[in-house]
């Protein structure tokens, strides 16, 4: 008899159907329903091996507390998904772990809600040991607050004595045991690959470049502007979350002025979106840290998009969670100005000019980039002091030091040591007075009246 032949079911995609339920009241966010429901699809494709079967908004006057829509809706949509071979159900919302539960044994399909679906995609794109370990640190502190049991048969033990002591230890108190083990298993290992970032982070201090930092809304262009400054090979691609750990690279921005260019670092960072799940704030946050070490933060929007504006509002809002200070100088690139007719691209030229924090051009053409780097330059230099200092001859480490950090304009051979003309920011000089207190306090002995000011140096 022969054997049939195998079918290769890993390679089918799987069947979706995307909800976005739509309450009396508007959005969650007061965004236009059907613009969500297109993010929700944006998202949905962002995970490999799915195929949208379809995607409707569906209207919620009222939200039932045990299966979310009404049970003529909850009958209509399991005849719909019999019938289109739906396997799992995407609900861009918020549903209760009894709501799930309910409608997975109606509809006989698998289902996710909008924080299960952006973390599965975080944990399909996480690629540095950190980002797994804060993916499924996310995952774990989710499904800590969903664990639900209905079966009585789930009780392991019997406590107490006779009809009085009630039951013992359930299976999801088990599973609750369990999960606690694996977060602070998980919280262990993280704090080494934190203390790992810190010590990376202390070493680029020692030679503190400026830190420019990309934010955006996810999918605004951040990757493909990084990669077109810098010459990496960052994932960039017109997705959601097509970039999650943080990447950084050196580059040198001229300055003008016959100045010498100016050594930056760039750091590219995760997209934001609205409602990001408060797991995943709480676990990225380490990551995110790298836009509070910035000097200068430039904001990445998408203005092909029709809701430009309310996404800046959402990274905004995020920014300021994170305890951002207000006072870290912000630009903004008005990305994909290739993508604009030319009606609107004149209406936001007009706008953009009446604004020096705001710049048009295109990640993809490099349009209207060298006014950006011009002026995230003369953001980074505006802080800049020039002083004269006295080297001694047998403190070489302090001279590499300036040089390496390209603060030296000039330098000559003095019969105390090399006389050395700096241009360098506040934070160069904090470092350096940290690592080589001894050139800073000899320059002050030598000579009390030394004064740094930001014209120049003057005795």
């Amino acid at each position: 008899m022969a054997k049939p032949e195998p079918t290769d079911t890993a390679a089918r995609p799987t069947r979706a159907l995307i909800l976005h339920p739509d309450t009396r009241g508007g959005d969650r966010s007061g965004r236009d329903p059907h613009r969500a429901l297109d993010e929700a699809v944006s998202l949905a494709a962002a995970l490999p091996g799915l195929v949208v079967a379809g995607a409707d908004v569906v209207r919620l006057p009222k939200p039932h507390p045990g299966t979310l829509f009404g049970s003529g809706k909850v009958d209509e949509l399991r005849d719909r998904l019999a019938d289109d071979e739906v396997e799992l159900v995407l609900i861009d919302g918020t549903v209760t772990p009894v709501q799930q539960r309910n409608l997975e044994r109606e509809w006989k399909v698998k289902l996710l809600d909008r924080t299960s679906l952006i973390l599965e995609i975080f944990a399909d794109r996480a690629a540095t040991r950190e980002g797994v370990l804060q993916v499924e640190l996310a995952a774990l502190s989710y499904q800590r607050t969903r664990l639900v049991r209905a079966w009585t048969h789930l009780e392991r033990q019997r406590g107490g004595l006779g009809f009085v002591g009630g039951p013992g230890e359930t299976q999801i108190e088990a599973d609750r045991r369990a999960i606690d083990d694996q977060i602070a298993r998980i919280r262990k290992q993280l704090e080494k690959v934190t203390r790992t970032r810190e010590l990376h982070r202390a070493a680029r201090a020692k030679v503190p470049y400026p830190v420019v930092a990309f934010v955006g809304y996810t999918n605004a262009g951040k990757s493909t502007l990084f990669n077109r400054l810098t010459g990496a090979e960052v994932m960039a691609e017109d997705m959601l979350f097509a970039t999650l750990d943080p990447t950084m690279r050196a580059v040198k921005l001229s300055t003008g002025g016959g100045n010498p260019a100016l050594d930056v670092i760039l750091s590219d960072t995760v997209g934001f979106i609205s409602d990001l799940p408060t797991q995943l704030v709480a676990a990225f946050r380490a990551t995110l840290e790298e836009v509070l070490e910035a000097d200068v933060i430039l904001h990445v929007r998408d203005v092909d998009h029709p809701e430009s504006e309310r996404q800046a509002g959402d990274v905004a809002a995020v920014l300021e969670g994170l305890g951002v200070d207000p006072d870290v100088p912000m630009l903004e690139l008005w990305n994909k100005t290739d993508r604009l007719d030319a009606d609107r691209a004149a209406t936001l030229a007009n706008v953009a000019a009446r604004r020096d924090d705001v710049f048009l051009g295109s990640a993809v053409t490099g349009d209207g980039l060298p006014p950006l780097l011009s002026a995230i330059a003369a953001r980074l230099s505006a802080d800049l002091t020039d002083a004269a200092l006295t080297i001694p001859f047998d403190q070489g480490a302090a001279r590499a030091w300036l040089h390496e950090a390209g603060a030296v304009t000039a330098e000559d051979a003095g019969e105390g040591g090399h006389e050395v003309s700096v241009r360098w920011s506040p934070r160069q000089r904090a470092v350096f007075a940290r690592e080589f207190p001894q050139v800073l306090e000899a320059d002050r002995a030598g000579d009390d009246t030394a004064e740094v000011t930001p014209g120049g140096w003057s005795p």
